[in-house]
């Protein structure tokens, strides 16, 4: 879930490209190419730049732009928060990409701000997170969420020993991803392990500190809690914090998503049990492709689902699980 060195676009470097396309010359700078895709640029907008999600995506979406020839500005929100975002999406709608990748921190309040930029031209695909309105984006590329979170119980529930209480933590409501997470382990329990009672949600809005607070809360109030869900990166960390704290570590198992290198080094030490890994790098290559198709006029996939793998410290070493590992940099 971004660049480690975000840089702002430079206007008066944008200007000075769009005379260069204009007058059809072609330059490094600029993304020229033999291909046709000099006078094109593209835009991403991740969801929290520091996060390696994000990073990950970044470091692909940056490698495809200069295969393709391309020009490839990242910005990023410092939190997930529409406030944030929302002031990134109109400073780059003034300055009419070709294509914007996106990764919205919310699935209504950022729609009137993509709905501009879309209808101005440019070239809108969704990456890892999504809006409800299905007018915007050209395609929306994203992992199944809903499966892993069926993944991430099945997981759990096996180390839980199909017994005991469960919770899921996770970020706040209205979030794509996160959202589908949460029903895909919810339907998975209540539907196939009975004998685990599931616990109502918290959301800890992000911040690990909120979350550490949270499981504690929770091990005092059910002492039976036996395993943990947690929706994102950073919950993942407080809840592995609270746990310790609580001298619960190993005794709750924690299944959390993504695999950055924390969380490997937290399931390595047994801090974390299981991690549900989604293929950012995929999502960021998509993510170019389907722009410069839309911009192109050539055939665009509305949908594309990328790949995920349940990492254990039994296979966390296998070549074909390391893949998956998230960068921390380029």
């Amino acid at each position: 879930m971004r660049p480690t060195n975000p840089t702002g676009r430079s206007t008066a470097f944008a200007g000075f490209c769009a005379v260069l396309a204009l007058t059809a010359a072609t330059t490094a700078g600029c993304g020229g190419d033999s291909g046709g895709s000099g006078s094109k640029s593209l835009d991403l907008i991740t969801g929290v730049k520091s996060d390696p999600f994000y990073i990950t995506m970044t470091c692909a979406a940056q490698q495809e732009a200069k295969k393709r020839g391309v020009k490839l500005t990242v910005n990023g929100s410092a939190q997930w928060d529409v406030a944030v975002q929302r002031p990134i999406i109109d400073s780059v709608a003034a300055t009419h990409p070709g294509g914007l990748l996106i990764s919205p921190v919310d699935t209504a309040a950022l729609t009137p701000s993509l709905q501009q930029i879309q209808n101005a031209g440019t070239k809108v695909v969704l990456v890892d997170t999504e809006v409800s309105d299905a007018s915007i984006g050209v395609s929306r590329i994203s992992s199944d969420n809903e499966a892993g979170g069926r993944t991430a119980a099945k997981s759990l529930a096996q180390l839980m020993g199909d017994k005991g209480s469960a919770i899921v933590i996770s970020v706040k409501p209205g979030v794509s991803t996160t959202d589908a997470r949460i029903k895909g382990f919810n339907e998975e329990m209540k539907a196939n392990h009975p004998g685990i009672t599931l616990l109502p949600v918290l959301y800890d809005n992000d911040l690990p500190a909120t979350a550490a607070s949270q499981i504690q809360s929770t091990l005092a109030a059910h002492p039976d809690l036996g395993g943990v869900f947690a929706g994102n990166t950073n919950t993942a960390q407080g809840i592995s914090t609270g746990l310790q704290a609580a001298g619960k570590q190993g005794k709750v198992k924690v299944a959390a998503f993504d695999a950055e290198p924390d969380e490997i080094t937290a399931l390595t030490n047994g801090t974390l049990d299981v991690l549900v890994a989604q293929d950012p790098g995929a999502i960021g290559r998509q993510g170019v492709d389907q722009a410069l198709a839309a911009i192109d006029k050539k055939k665009v996939t509305a949908h594309i689902g990328t790949d995920m793998v349940a990492i254990t410290k039994a296979n966390m070493d296998q070549p074909d699980i390391k893949k998956f590992f998230y960068q921390a940099a380029c």
